[in-house]
């Protein structure tokens, strides 16, 4: 059985305790990973932007 391709993965950011990173997938679906300590959750595109809005409506 052939083995699927890995993702290629990027860090976006990181701290000491957080870690934004994102993955292209074999299927060419990125999607985004936000690990805050011991849970970790997972958005695709749509979801990621919406993210980044609400994110930046707590700046201002």
């Amino acid at each position: 059985m052939a083995k699927s391709p890995e993702p290629k993965t990027e860090t976006l950011a990181e701290t000491e305790n957080y870690l934004v990173w994102n993955a292209e997938e074999p299927d060419g679906e990125t999607t985004y990973h936000v690990e805050l300590g011991s849970v970790t959750v997972h958005f695709f595109k749509e979801e990621w932007e919406e993210f980044l809005e609400l994110v930046h409506a707590l700046e201002g």
